[in-house]
């Protein structure tokens, strides 16, 4: 039994601080500002200027691929095509693998103002397959010999680009098949226990993550409901198998389903595929890619809501954003559910009419705030293919909020670090001052309304009276600094269920082992 005293940040009902509170077996059984008798003897731990928070939630990520990409190299704070070419010879010196995986190249954060090129690659690393997966996560660019092994598999596709070799939309899905392939299944294994450690470093004690792309029958989607089974130490995972049919998630008795790429409804801003109800302003014009018919999402949205499953769909554009809202909708319209908790991830150019959707249908928002003020993606480039008007109704969450839609934050990892404290900043210290929340909407958008999304409110997700003891300890009141120096505040510890976070890494053989046999319903 431990007694913590000092800033008590529950995030309840009434985002109430407390000076106390006690944790007994994982539990907390006590939380309040007079300390009972009976709790007089229990282990102090003064908290001085420092807070207890509820741990963190990452509403979305693609788990499998940020472990994956974790694991290479890693561009994003390269300032130039030289420096990444650069890295990349020294990485495929060190490296013993013969596909070689990168991730973070953006056009717009070095001084050549483009992607690094086909050619450039192959000056660099002729002899080894290697794939620079875009900042977005919706493209790559291959060098050469990588390109003649695939050739025949994607010269057909949309998206297929072997002058640059640039790869995007379906090109870019068979080149994630092949690298995931690629893996063995012990190796991802050990990815995962490396990514959990690294996202527990940053106070995450839960993951919803989006699966069932690039690897052969879904194995991401069985691999990873696997190694949520297989974790001991507290830290939760919950599995969104991202196909649009629902025999997917059915057949292995999954609750939800959805996610981005299969059942994304759209691209996104970077590779100029984001859907919209009117034309990109720049040179290349359009309206970017609308992936699926009316007709076809709301055939899969009332399939898998009559079978009970909770949906989440991609959407970036304004218009890819209503076609998920009508969809949604017509899928309630025909068989209505109180408690359903559907959601659109992203949400970076809603409409009003899709909001009033939104609000009168209980539709909840995975939306990434590290989307605002984006080095990879920044708010000049933005500007040059939307248009500054456009570009001030971009990710609205205190709209979202004021209309009384459920928020949580998520990374969308791999495509931007998972770092909640870089979420509440952006949130609250937005350019777009009419969009910025408090501290408090922030937080509650971290931790409970996380939790809500995945029907895990009643365990965790603020520390009240028997809930799991899932708590992060912060370098300082969040409620009390001023809030340009959100920025500076620093995870010092992890406790699930009431424990000092414990690192994940073990021998894989024995994970395994556990993962089948332990029982678990984590997942």
């Amino acid at each position: 039994m431990k007694c913590y005293e000092g800033s008590i940040i529950s995030v309840n009902q009434k985002d109430e601080v407390f000076r106390y509170l006690v944790e007994d077996g994982g539990r907390i059984v006590y939380v309040g500002n007079k300390l009972p008798d009976q709790y007089a003897g229990a282990e102090r731990v003064e908290l001085g200027t420092r807070a207890l928070i509820p741990s963190f939630v990452d509403s979305h990520q693609h788990f499998a691929s940020f472990s994956t990409f974790q694991a290479g190299l890693n561009v994003m704070d390269a300032k130039s095509n030289r420096e990444i070419a650069e890295m990349i010879r020294a990485f495929a010196g060190r490296s013993k693998s013969k596909t070689l995986i990168c991730f973070g190249a953006s056009p717009y954060s070095v001084e050549e103002g483009r992607l690094i090129s086909r050619q450039e690659l192959d000056e660099v690393c002729p002899d080894k397959e290697i794939m620079v997966v875009k900042y977005d996560g919706h493209a790559c660019i291959v060098n050469s010999k990588l390109l003649e092994k695939m050739t025949d598999k994607v010269k057909d596709l949309r998206g297929y680009h072997p002058d640059t070799g640039e790869m995007n939309q379906e090109a870019f899905f068979k080149f994630s098949d092949y690298i995931s392939s690629s893996l063995s299944l012990l190796e991802l294994f050990s990815n995962m226990m490396d990514a959990v450690d690294f996202m527990a470093s940053h106070g995450i004690g839960m993951v919803h993550t989006v699966s069932g792309v690039g690897f052969t029958m879904n194995l991401d989607i069985t691999l990873e409901k696997l190694f949520a089974k297989s974790l001991t130490n507290g830290f939760q995972l919950r599995v969104f198998p991202q196909p649009m049919d629902i025999k997917v998630a059915k057949r292995r008795k999954m609750k939800r389903i959805g996610g981005c790429f299969e059942s994304a409804l759209d691209g996104c801003f970077g590779s100029h595929d984001a859907a919209m109800l009117e034309p990109y302003i720049d040179e290349i014009q359009g309206t970017g890619v609308l992936y699926y018919s009316d007709e076809k999402v709301i055939e899969f949205c009332k399939a898998a809501n009559r079978a009970g499953l909770q949906i989440e769909m991609h959407a970036i554009g304004d218009k890819a954003f209503d076609q998920a809202t009508r969809a949604l909708k017509a899928a309630l319209d025909d068989y209505p559910r109180k408690d359903h908790r559907h959601g659109i991830i992203h949400d970076c150019l809603p409409t009003p009419d899709g909001i009033r959707i939104c609000k009168e249908y209980g539709i909840q928002m995975p939306v990434q705030s590290a989307f605002i003020g984006w080095k990879q993606e920044p708010d000049s480039y933005l500007e040059s293919i939307m248009g500054k008007e456009r570009c001030s109704r971009l990710n609205p969450i205190r709209t979202f909020r004021d209309n009384g839609i459920v928020v949580s934050f998520g990374s969308d990892a791999p495509c931007t670090s998972p770092d909640p404290i870089v979420w509440m900043d952006k949130a609250v210290n937005n350019a777009n001052m009419n969009e910025a929340v408090t501290i408090q909407d922030a937080l509650r958008m971290c931790t409970f309304n996380g939790y809500f999304t995945t029907f895990d409110e009643k365990e965790r997700g603020s520390l009240e009276k028997g809930k799991v003891a899932d708590m992060v300890l912060l370098s300082a009141n969040p409620y009390e600094i001023p809030k340009e120096e959100i920025s500076s505040l620093k995870v010092e510890k992890l406790f699930l269920a009431g424990k000092e976070y414990v690192s994940a890494r073990r021998p894989v053989a024995k994970a395994v082992w556990n993962g089948v046999f332990n029982g678990s319903k984590a997942y």
